[in-house]
């Protein structure tokens, strides 16, 4: 397929890197003027929104969808949650919701209303709820008995048919999650627990779920009013370090589209609570990134979190007419495109014709993929508009630089206005993976230097351990008394004196579960 719009994409031309939320103006689009579409969601990023920023078990950070590199006739959704998980944030680490249905949409037929809903439902569990420990000692698999906190969940396919439940069957059943990464001497091999979380389910899909690296890559720091007013804070990846709760699915792409000869799929993804009653209700909502963070103004967030595609309509002039062109304009003298904004709409809303927008096609936010383009052998984080039809707005992969590609398509590209306006943060800080989930590990909570004195393998391992082995496999001591002796990486022999409260817990530790 000939490249919808070609350009190099090799540099700024020393044009300022402006604000990373530019592509929320571009992001948004809402549709035509005709109703939009609910069915699941489409939100926006990291504490987008008043409401869900209060509550990030439930909040969806980022939608990716694309065609699988290595696997061309599936596609691979990836899906986040939780923004901000700091690595070493214990002793409560990170975990989805229990009760919450974590969905994740297809529109096929670009009715902006969902022909299928895959539902991932989670539960936890506590070995020993007498310690405040994550794991009691080294996790060498995801079955060991040192993992004391442990989530596993059931993935339900929903078909649909006008938003009423046509079937129902369950692809999986218990699927163990990756735990967080808590850090070198919890968890030594840390891609081994990775590898045992990934399970094939029946009907041939793929699924993860568990704490990765943060994907996005971008510089946030745009809301100190646009980066101070003189862009000398640009350029920092703001989301370095952090990690995020994920849930990877790769299907077959002749399960999720309508057919060979209608390849294109809409996702979003969604978060329903449940409530006192029982009931479920929708909290948040993501299709195209950073949506609800930029495009929408305050007193519309929350009420773009509970909607659905089918009724964007309502936002409409939040796409036509952006606050952000305006906002540049006033401070960097960029002069704003003219209103009202059909370029924002038919590539945000209703898919580029000839490359992914469904015939008779229903505008609504949706990130739609054409499951037929192939994958690039050199993807372009600049995508479509460098040529590469493989990537965003055709879907989105990892790689994609959808900061610079949505704000440069907010200041006017398709317009005629040529620019290489970007937030100067190109790639993420960690490599992404050749074979599914794709996601990088998550950074782990043990990334501090050394403590002075000590070297690599010095740590309290073996100490810990020993506190919570049977009476009499430790070193002196009594109940009342107990004596630990640990080396350190001098040779040295540390002692350290623990007295009853250690004895005590010793004890309760030799209680089964």
């Amino acid at each position: 397929m000939t490249p919808l719009f070609s350009r190099s994409g090799t540099g700024r031309k020393g044009l300022i890197p402006l604000i990373c939320g530019a592509l929320a103006a571009g992001g948004l689009a809402a549709a035509g003027a005709t109703a939009l579409g609910p069915e699941a969601a489409y939100a926006s990023s990291h504490r987008e929104a008043p409401l869900i920023s209060g509550t990030p078990q439930y909040d969806n950070t980022d939608l990716y969808a694309f065609v699988s590199p290595d696997k061309p006739d599936t596609t691979t959704i990836v899906a986040n949650w939780i923004p901000f998980e700091d690595p070493a944030g214990g002793p409560n680490f990170y975990t989805f919701a229990d009760d919450a249905q974590y969905d994740i949409h297809i529109d096929n037929n670009g009715d902006a209303q969902g022909e299928m809903v895959f539902r991932y439902t989670f539960k936890t569990r506590t070995k020993n709820g007498n310690t405040f420990l994550y794991n009691t000692g080294p996790v060498t698999s995801l079955a060991d008995p040192d993992l004391n906190v442990t989530q596993t969940y059931d993935i339900d396919l929903v078909r649909l048919r006008n938003q009423r439940v046509v079937s129902k069957t369950k692809l999986a059943d218990d699927v163990p999650v990756a735990p967080s990464n808590v850090g070198k001497a919890s968890m030594p091999d840390y891609g081994k627990l990775r590898s045992q979380a990934v399970y094939r389910t029946a009907g041939g899909a793929t699924t993860f779920a568990g704490q990765a690296d943060d994907p996005f890559f971008l510089d946030l720091r745009v809301f100190d009013l646009l980066y101070g007013g003189n862009l000398t804070e640009v350029g920092r990846d703001t989301l370095k370090g952090y990690n995020v709760n994920t849930i990877a699915l790769q299907v077959p792409n002749d399960l999720i589209r309508e057919s060979a000869g209608q390849p294109v799929v809409g996702v979003w993804s969604t978060t329903q609570r449940r409530n006192a009653r029982g009931a479920y209700t929708q909290v948040s909502r993501l299709g195209n990134p950073l949506v609800n963070e930029v495009v929408n103004p305050q007193k519309d967030k929350d009420k773009f979190n509970a909607s659905a595609p089918w009724d964007d309509a309502q936002f409409l002039k939040n796409v036509t007419q952006p606050e952000l062109p305006k906002l540049i304009e006033g401070i960097y003298k960029i002069k704003a495109p003219a209103e009202p904004r059909n370029d924002l709409v038919d590539v945000f809303l209703k898919g580029v014709k000839g490359l992914n927008q469904p015939p008779h096609v229903r505008p609504s936010e949706e990130l739609r993929l054409n499951t037929s383009i192939k994958p690039s052998m050199h993807p372009k984080r600049l995508g479509v508009l460098d040529g590469d039809n493989a990537g965003f707005p055709n879907g989105r992969r990892l790689t994609d630089d959808v900061v610079d590609e949505a704000l440069q398509v907010v200041e006017g590209e398709l317009l005629g206005t040529k620019n290489d306006l970007g937030d100067a943060v190109d790639k993420n800080d960690k490599g992404f993976g050749k074979y599914f989930p794709y996601v990088a590990e998550p950074t782990s909570g043990s990334r501090g230097p050394l403590a002075k004195g000590t070297t690599a393998g010095a740590d309290v391992r073996s100490q810990l351990g020993d506190a919570l082995q049977p009476a009499g496999s430790v070193t002196g001591g009594s109940d009342n008394t107990v004596l630990i002796a640990g080396s350190a990486a001098s040779g040295a022999a540390g002692i350290l004196l623990i007295g009853t409260a250690v004895a005590w817990w010793r004890r309760r530790m030799q209680r089964p579960y």
